[in-house]
């Protein structure tokens, strides 16, 4: 077995690698960018070589500096995780030259199987069924527009090289065909660096599952079950469970077989995943397959028992598998839900900055991978995934409880995450049902930006005690004489404590009057005891609270450590999760964070523009650091609502900047290949 390996990989997929490492008593070798000096799996690691610039063309995706440092370490192999060099034949190639091990298939696997168009000409050769569409070597426009119009509409354009939603379009018209295909051409080219393209008749809800396959050099290949991966975003999975609640034991048999044939005609080694997609009528297609370690390879784990990592080693360092297709056998169910730092309510675009405070969830058969936690930066460069959650029950009904539960009891703050759309999913009952397929998002509206969240009166009253026991609520107004400088958001009214916040454009006041233990005495309150009882044990101060002016009662509060509040109204107990930004107040109440504006001094400035509405809004920006890779309009051009002016790519996706109204490009400020940060004005509109 290996003394030291290399990884060559960051975040939390290093961090889970390095575990198992740890376990087997081999020593681990971390590489870091500039922009990742201080991460996690920097500290984690038994050594620590920097490799360069954040971005990774300039450093995780170099592959003579990797094999430098390994030469460098003395490790023996190189394990590469996920992304990046992953599949990358070039590298495994490299490594072979210089004596290191990759830990992963041989190049020839991995370059055959890495080309979907040839992985599905060999699917095809052992008999494993595939869905219809071109994959032939011509790539001139006209080719293509021939064969979709052959195919049909709707269809799938699709990158060779691409894997993640990278270079894919959905399209439903011919008129759209060679706009789309446009795009699916640049997104290959900057993902993968290679424009190659097919195409593929788009199934109407099909499911998506994968087989897990595992094989070592002396012709063992078992597969390991299998995982549903059908609720999506963009393409981008971020809901996984195992097992498949359509599948019938035949039909897993079924698929695991055609999973091996295609594995052992490739010639592959080590852990890696065939993708099929299932339709109504349950009839299965192979898509692709990924050369490497999967994302959601910790549900397979879970339900095995069988850790993918070790197993990756073992057959790389040469062994036998020494286990046998017989032994594979799954047990419980597992779920996993990929959280990203990103905002719902803007399209999903990722949300950098600092994770202030991460509350990770705990319990029997909770298990998180992350490679972040309280403090870390989210940055522009690297995939913007915080933590993969996944979860273990003895059935489906009880992992999606421990779901549901585990997502109420995760708090993140500093940055914009998915937790609210992962806990709507959780909760679902079509979800619960297992009705899933890959428009499962979509037909249920769960994308959709939700702009009438109801306000829980739980967060007001929260914010108000929080914010109550601040020291700066308790000081007295300062020498200048300005109570703004010191009274915060509240102002005294007698005994009573005033707090004012805004949320989306509501004022809310909530009033704090304190209770002393006579009058709590005297209350006609029937949990009077329970209270009293509370307050003397815990010495508590009670607080008669009012919000807009409607009484909620008598409520105390306790806070612990990393934000955790418990809202206590007599014997009733309220979890939530709360922090106190610049201007804010924000809470975290069963997964959904809240974000409360708290009362600032009046602003001359902003009264006299108004609110600003839509039509007035007068500047483009820029939603997050990137490159313009189109601009498709020009100065003092009409325009209308909607029109897409600027693409901007960023996080390997693009995004599209639109016109918020009808009327006239005063200025572009931007060409294409221009590098901008985040809120640079591109378009100046009149």
């Amino acid at each position: 077995m290996f003394k030291k390996i290399l990884i060559a990989n960051r975040g939390e997929i290093a961090l889970r690698i390095m575990r198992t490492c740890r376990e087997m008593g081999i020593q681990t070798v971390a590489v870091y960018s500039e922009a990742d000096r201080s991460a996690r799996h920097v500290r984690e690691a038994d050594e620590a070589y920097f490799i360069g610039p954040a971005p990774a063309t300039q450093s995780y995706l170099r592959i003579d500096t990797l094999i430098n440092v390994a030469r460098q370490s003395g490790a023996e192999a190189i394990h590469p995780g996920y992304g990046f060099l992953s599949e990358n034949a070039n590298f495994v190639e490299a490594c072979e030259e210089a004596g290191i091990i990759f830990i992963g298939p041989p190049a020839h696997a991995m370059r055959l199987m890495g080309s979907k168009i040839a992985a599905k000409q060999l699917a095809q050769s052992v008999g494993a069924p595939v869905v219809p569409g071109y994959t032939g070597e011509s790539q001139d426009d006209d080719t293509l527009l021939r064969e979709a119009e052959r195919i049909g509409f709707p269809l799938l354009i699709k990158a060779s090289a691409g894997g993640g939603g990278k270079g894919m379009r959905e399209v439903h018209r011919q008129a759209d065909f060679l706009a789309e295909l446009a795009g699916a051409r640049r997104e290959a080219k900057a993902s993968f660096g290679d424009d190659t393209v097919f195409l593929e008749r788009l199934l109407i809800k099909p499911r998506h599952v994968e087989i897990q396959i595992l094989g070592d050099a002396h012709g063992n290949m078992i597969y390991l079950g299998e995982r549903e991966c059908s609720i999506q975003r963009r393409h981008q999975k971020i809901v996984e469970e195992s097992p498949s609640v359509a599948l019938t034991p035949a039909l897993r048999a079924e698929m695991g077989h055609a999973a091996v044939r295609i594995a052992r005609a490739a010639g592959y080694v080590n852990a890696g995943t065939m993708e099929f997609i299932l339709d109504s009528d349950r009839h299965f297609y192979f898509l692709e397959m990924n050369t490497r370690l999967q994302v959601e390879h910790p549900v397979t784990e879970l339900v095995t028992g069988f850790d993918l990592v070790r197993h990756q080693l073992r057959v790389a360092a040469g062994e036998t598998l020494g286990i046998t297709q017989e032994q594979v056998t799954q047990r419980g169910h597992a779920i996993e839900v990929r959280i990203y730092a990103e905002d719902p309510q803007r399209q999903f675009l990722p949300s950098t900055g600092t994770v202030s405070t991460f509350v990770e969830p705990q319990g029997p058969g909770v298990r998180i991978d992350s490679g972040i936690e309280s403090g870390d930066e989210i940055t522009q460069y690297y995939d913007p995934m915080i933590a993969k959650l996944i979860v273990y029950g003895e059935d489906r009904p009880a992992a999606i409880a421990r779901l549901q539960r585990s997502l109420a009891e995760t708090a993140i703050f500093g940055v914009t995450t998915n937790i609210p759309l992962l806990y709507d999913i959780a909760c679902h009952p079509a979800f619960s049902e297992g009705y899933t397929h890959t428009a499962f998002l979509d037909e249920h509206g769960l994308l959709a930006p939700q702009q009438d969240v109801a306000l829980p009166d739980e967060v007001l009253i929260a914010a108000a005690l929080y914010e109550n026991q601040l020291p700066s609520a308790r000081q007295p107004a300062s020498s200048d004489g300005n109570p703004w400088h010191t009274l915060g958001p509240w102002r005294m009214l007698g005994e009573a404590r005033t707090f004012t916040y805004l949320y989306h454009e509501q004022e809310y006041t909530v009033s704090l009057t304190p209770v002393l233990t006579t009058q709590l005495a005297q209350s006609s309150n029937n949990n009077t005891s329970e209270t009293l009882k509370a307050q003397n044990e815990r010495d508590l101060q009670s607080w008669h609270v009012r919000l807009n002016g409607k009484d909620q009662g008598i409520l105390q509060m306790a806070i612990g450590n990393s934000g955790r509040m418990v809202l206590i109204r007599g014997v009733r107990q309220q979890r939530l999760f709360i922090e106190r930004q610049t201007g804010t107040i924000q809470v975290s109440l069963n997964g959904r964070r809240y974000q409360l504006a708290l009362r600032q001094p009046p602003d001359v400035e902003v009264s006299a523009r108004g609110s600003g509405s839509l039509h007035s809004q007068k500047t483009l920006t820029a939603p997050m650091a990137g490159t313009i890779v189109k601009v498709q309009t020009q100065d003092n051009q009409q325009v209308a609502a909607r029109q897409v002016l600027v693409i901007l790519s960023a996080m390997k996706m693009e995004h599209t900047i639109t016109a918020p109204y009808d009327g006239k490009v005063r200025r572009v400020s931007v060409k294409e290949g221009d590098v901008v940060k985040g809120g640079a004005v591109l378009v100046e509109m009149e």
